[in-house]
């Protein structure tokens, strides 16, 4: 019953997103490349975050805590990032676009 106990609270602790945006962060869209096109390029940024918890994590939850750490990790070089990778293991690279002038 114990191990019952702790695997559903283990699944329901993985679909979880702990992952909170900044006000910095806040201010930066997720676009696709076609949309940046009038955009002045700004670097990039690659983030991770653990996909597994003993069992693996809900996809779309990773995705989605990956794309907040790369707006928080922009906002000081851009205000829009686009991912150029797909998410591999936890971890997904954003190129880094200022396009608010």
């Amino acid at each position: 019953m114990r191990s019952i106990l702790l695997s559903v609270a283990l699944l329901a602790l993985s679909a979880c997103s702990f992952v909170k945006i900044t006000p910095a962060g806040d201010n930066v869209a997720v676009m696709e490349a076609s949309q940046v096109a009038n955009c002045t390029a700004a670097g990039s940024v690659t983030v991770a975050v653990v996909n597994k918890v003993v069992v693996n994590r809900d996809p779309q939850t990773v995705a989605q805590e990956l794309r907040t750490l790369a707006r928080n990790r922009a906002a000081d070089r851009g205000d829009t990032i686009v991912p150029t990778t797909a998410v591999v293991n936890g971890e997904q690279t954003f190129a880094i676009y200022q396009c608010r002038r």
